[in-house]
């Protein structure tokens, strides 16, 4: 498998750049095809608003909309014209969310934004991240709005925990895994025995796997209960010099993450490295 179609999200955010670098950076790397997605979406005014204020509204808000596809195709074709990746842009109109996961079924890889509270531009893309990683059925590499990503895969830091997700995520992964220069696999806690058991040797499975696809991998397990596993993650990838992270999401549901945290909840929030994520 080799990546062929990647979907980046463009927004009106101050750290679309960033991402649109990065995701272009990516598509040059694998001779994969490049997507913009800028999703033009109208806020709902009640008809009885629209009757007192009349059409002026209604044409405000395109030309918005307008002005603001045409910023975002602008920022795209910058950074597309900067690696010379094949490419294409899309400016859809519908319900942010549900336009994102369509266009993004037809894809091999989404790469989105970490959102940003404190970026009002962003208000649409709570969930953003949440809702592509659960209902795409794609991979999806999250990309911090915080610091430049030039290059994304060199050194990769796989979580494992022998779960169905992060298998998924390996699997999605593979060609990212065979181009990178260095890949540590990482078990956190690791149980022996039962259905996500890692055996006598933590991670020397899914090493001998990866060895057999042509990545080859150095495993390492770590025993901290002390220590939650998102900021253990976070921690060891600081030291390894990765710039991304594979990682199974939502093993356990999103509601119980969001209630009680979890490794999910904790990277998306926290990240400080691009992250592949898959479900």
């Amino acid at each position: 498998m080799s990546l062929k179609d990647i979907l980046v999200h463009v927004d009106s955010s101050r750290h679309c750049g960033t991402r649109l670098e990065a995701a272009a950076a990516l598509a040059a790397r694998h001779g994969a095809r490049l997507t913009g997605l800028f999703v033009r979406t109208t806020p709902h005014v009640p008809q009885f608003v629209m009757s007192q204020l009349g059409p002026e509204v209604a044409q405000a808000q395109r030309r918005f909309a307008n002005e603001a596809a045409a910023k975002a195709r602008a920022a795209f074709d910058e950074a597309v014209t900067a690696t010379g990746v094949s490419a294409e842009f899309r400016t859809p109109e519908g319900e942010m969310l549900e336009t994102l996961v369509l266009h993004a079924r037809y894809s091999d890889l989404v790469v989105i934004g970490q959102y940003d509270r404190r970026d009002d531009n962003m208000a649409d893309e709570r969930e953003a991240a949440d809702h592509v990683i659960l209902d795409s059925g794609r991979p999806v590499v999250v990309i911090p709005h915080a610091g430049h990503f030039p290059v994304i895969g060199d050194t990769v830091l796989v979580a494992w925990n022998a779960s169905r997700e992060a298998t998924r995520a390996v699997n999605d992964a593979l060609p990212l895994l065979r181009a990178a220069k260095t890949v540590h696999v990482l078990v956190i806690n690791p149980r022996h025995n039962g259905v996500h058991g890692h055996g006598e040797i933590p991670g020397a499975d899914i090493a001998g796997h990866l060895a057999r696809h042509g990545v080859n991998a150095i495993a390492e397990h770590v025993v901290a209960h002390e220590v939650d596993a998102g900021n253990m993650l976070l921690s060891r990838a600081s030291d390894a010099g990765a710039d991304l992270i594979v990682m199974g999401a939502y093993g356990r549901s999103r509601l119980r993450e969001l209630v009680l945290g979890g490794a999910t909840w904790h990277i998306l929030n926290h990240m400080t490295v691009p992250v592949m994520m898959g479900h």
